[in-house]
């Protein structure tokens, strides 16, 4: 899987951080209080966006009447608490993380997310200093499936994006690691679970958790 490899590039939430469950409490608990009630589909629907696109989405599907800036700021003081007690990571990352910076391969965050609560949750479990770039989708013309976030990462690592070895656990990111032609491996998540065959076949790699890699190093 590393053979050729010169940078890492994470996905971080469902990738590098066990997080996708809470993103569903926070829009529970914040649609709550426009009396409105999460719709089924809601997640599959926003699945790639960027951080301001998600808001655009909330704002004019569900007719938010509070800025764009505001709606941000609202989740992120809600994500807060939960990322910084409540967000572990994916087991074995801190072992791959450590394997790659000690062997010289440039490490890289791809994320779309907001960038206070990257910079927050890798700094909570002391890896921040491992990380050569850090790229949000609010950083990009577009987001994910689009391979805009993933060839700007790599641009910051001074890394070829076919050097680049992608890790990513939603279609949408599989897609856009492979748009910019790049290794990708799956990641396991119970959040996607239901898309694990899919996730195989448009991957070139697929793991349970990181020991898989770490037990073969």
């Amino acid at each position: 899987m590393l053979k050729n490899v010169e940078a890492v590039l994470f996905d971080l939430d469902g990738s590098l951080v066990d997080s996708m469950w809470i993103w569903q409490e926070i829009d529970v608990e914040y649609l709550q209080k426009f009396g409105i009630t999460l719709p089924e589909n809601l997640q599959t629907e926003i699945e790639g966006m960027s951080f301001t696109e998600t808001a655009v989405y909330f704002k004019e599907k569900f007719q938010i009447p509070d800025s764009l800036e505001k709606i941000k700021s609202d989740w992120n003081r809600m994500a807060w608490d939960k990322y910084s007690h409540q967000v572990p990571l994916k087991n074995g990352a801190l072992e791959f993380i450590t394997y790659c910076h000690e062997n010289n391969i440039r490490l890289g965050i791809a994320t779309s997310n907001s960038r206070e609560l990257v910079e927050n949750v890798i700094q909570v479990h002391g890896i921040r200093d491992y990380f050569d770039s850090i790229v949000t989708g609010c950083d990009v013309a577009k987001g994910k499936p689009s391979p805009d976030i993933y060839l700007e990462t790599a641009r910051r690592c001074y890394t070829a994006p076919d050097k680049c070895l992608v890790f990513e656990d939603i279609i949408p990111g599989i897609l856009a690691g492979k748009a910019a032609g790049m290794k990708v491996c799956a990641v396991d998540d119970d959040y996607s679970s239901q898309q694990k065959e899919e996730k195989k076949k448009l991957s070139d790699f697929f793991i349970k958790d990181y020991f898989d890699i770490v037990s073969k190093l």
